[in-house]
């Protein structure tokens, strides 16, 4: 073979030796970070109703602490809804006052003409009872005619207390079934009530928690669809980092673990809390490809910051055993 060959096959081999190297030194080699990146899950608020947007009180990028008023819906609509149903309470309660009242002056007359004319037939029952028994003493009535006589009065006597019994009755308002209706009423009145204050308070949600607001779809004097968003905000605690965990060593990760992190710009000695650990693995994901990664099996994990990050910003993981 002549020199010219000889050196041919010797540079040859001589690079795949080197590609050889190159690709498997890697994958022999522990990464010293485990790539990831800062996500934002973000909360979209809106109003229950259709209308104007009659105020926007933030900007995108803003600072908002939880309580903060973000913006106002037309409120007209749900009200009048609120004064409906105040007045609808009102009114119920009037009537369940009004039943534990008892009857009128001018309804309690029915009830006295009734006794009145309970205790006329029992007069007419006794005054024929006083002239049959004399006569059926002397014999020209049966003893008969005196029975029925005695048992008419009785009968008129017996009307006459129950007429009473009534007038007693309705004069201390013991009306138990129209009392317990009326209370009824009043209860779904009030709930009626609670359920329009709330949409009042739902035109202009407060914000829920700490956070900043990330987008505003909807300026002042625009029309806003019931349920559709009028902003967009990332809470404070649903920042989070995501990295992914070679599936060699996902064994030393647990939920409630910490991790040591760090980002371009950022302080040192950041931790982060792990929250969550993904039960199926994947390959790595093609946006956090590295030579180190690549052609792995992960897991997805993620992790609470101990300080606010921007969404999409890159960060480096320690692995857990790192240093020791």
């Amino acid at each position: 073979m002549t020199p010219q060959r000889l050196l041919i096959v010797g540079l040859l081999a001589a690079a795949g030796v080197l590609a050889a190297v190159l690709v498997a030194a890697p994958r022999l080699s522990r990464p010293h970070v485990l790539s990831g990146y800062v996500e934002g899950e973000a909360l979209y608020l809106a109003a229950p109703v259709s209308g104007t947007v009659q105020q926007v009180m933030v900007q995108r990028g803003d600072r908002v602490s939880a309580g903060q008023a973000l913006f106002v819906v037309d409120p007209r609509q749900v009200g009048a809804q609120r004064d409906q149903a105040q007045a609808e309470l009102a009114a119920a309660q009037a009537q369940a006052q009004d039943a534990r009242k008892g009857q009128r002056p001018v309804e309690l007359a029915v009830f006295d003409a009734n006794i009145a004319a309970a205790q006329a037939q029992a007069r007419d029952a006794a005054a024929v009872l006083r002239r049959v028994q004399p006569l059926v003493r002397q014999g020209i009535y049966a003893p008969a005619r005196l029975d029925d006589a005695t048992a008419a009065y009785q009968t008129a006597q017996a009307q006459v207390a129950a007429a009473r019994r009534q007038r007693d009755a309705a004069a201390l308002g013991a009306r138990e079934d129209q009392i317990r209706a009326a209370d009824s009423r009043v209860r779904q009145a009030q709930a009626q009530l609670q359920g329009a204050q709330a949409r009042v308070a739902d035109v202009a949600p407060p914000a829920p928690a700490a956070g900043r607001v990330e987008e505003v779809f909807f300026q002042t004097g625009e029309w806003a669809s019931a349920n559709q968003p009028v902003l967009s905000l990332i809470p404070d605690d649903r920042i989070r980092l995501r990295f992914f965990v070679p599936e060699t060593a996902v064994s030393a990760y647990r939920p409630g673990g910490t991790v040591r992190f760090s980002c371009d710009g950022c302080a040192a000695g950041l931790t982060a809390k792990i929250s969550y650990i993904s039960p199926r693995p994947e390959f790595t994901p093609p946006v956090i490809y590295s030579r180190e990664a690549r052609d792995r099996l992960v897991y997805l994990v993620e992790a609470r910051p101990s300080a606010l990050l921007n969404p999409g910003q890159p960060v480096d993981v320690a692995p857990l055993g790192a240093g020791k």
